[in-house]
């Protein structure tokens, strides 16, 4: 059996765990397995809703903690049971739907595991989004922030499904407007997400560290995109995939291949083992 070097890896899932098809090369499944095998522990740290992620996590045969939302809900894998939540209150989340509705903006709110859209039923990029979380979106009419104050929904996050070509308008509007009292981040190419303050991936690195009496200085996180930075630069040693955005590669101590190139396989074999 092998010795473990780092006790805890934790990875992105989109555009890092999972390759360009969605799934999980069986080079990345056996080093994993190889790794939790010899004691490490394995976790998975996402934007995704957790009805979205559990299922991910739970074909691979992960045990332990999975975080999802940015790391605002952590969960047991095998039961489900919620060990840490938090959410944006009704006036955050007005707030932030009508200052994106001014712009002419549609919403996405995630409330209670379920994913309200302003989207119009049929938009090709909603029905993308819909196939690779595995989660139907619940269409409202009109407009997402009178729809949140009629409803009083408390909600995990925010986001904006838009164009690529629109992403770095939005983010820096809401990074402009919303900076100070929310997380304002991207998840990918087409996402813009405003979740708490303070409850990002970083947080839940931490959280899971902590749970699992594990010491930082053990610790390595895995990203591609904006939103893992926190967890990137909190780890004893953060790793951007090949395919991570240039922002990420710069603060990270590694740079592995790509998620279609086996990238988690590469940190485990690298960093798992003495």
């Amino acid at each position: 059996m092998k010795i473990i070097n780092k006790r805890l890896i934790v990875s992105d899932c989109d555009g890092t765990l999972l390759n360009s098809r969605n799934t999980v090369s069986d080079r990345v499944r056996g080093a994993i397995n190889e790794y939790v095998s010899c004691g490490g522990i394995f976790a998975v740290c996402t934007g995704r809703m957790l009805s979205s992620i559990l299922p991910r996590v739970r074909e691979l045969g992960l045990k332990g903690l999975v975080a999802s939302y940015q790391g605002s809900v952590i969960a047991e894998i095998e039961s489900g049971k919620i060990l840490r939540q938090n959410s944006l209150n009704v006036d955050a989340c007005v707030k932030i739907c009508a200052f994106a509705e001014k712009h002419n903006y549609t919403c996405n709110a995630y409330c209670d595991e379920v994913l309200y859209t302003s989207i119009p039923a049929g938009d090709k990029g909603l029905e993308m989004y819909e196939t690779v979380t595995g989660v139907k979106a619940v269409n409202i009419d009109g407009a997402m922030s009178k729809f949140i104050n009629q409803k009083k929904l408390a909600c995990n996050k925010i986001t904006f499904l838009v164009y690529p070509k629109d992403r770095e308008r939005l983010y820096n509007l809401l990074q402009a407007e919303f900076s100070s009292e929310f997380d304002v981040t991207c998840s990918a190419s087409c996402l813009v997400e405003v979740s708490p303050k303070g409850d990002d991936k970083g947080m839940a690195l931490k959280f899971i560290a902590d749970y699992f009496g594990i010491d930082s200085s053990s610790t390595v996180a895995i990203g591609d995109n904006l939103n893992d930075l926190p967890m990137v630069k909190i780890a004893s040693v953060g790793v951007a995939v090949g395919n991570a955005v240039e922002e990420l590669k710069k603060e990270a101590d590694f740079v592995a291949a790509s998620n279609d190139e086996d990238a988690v396989a590469e940190i485990i074999e690298k960093f798992g083992f003495r």
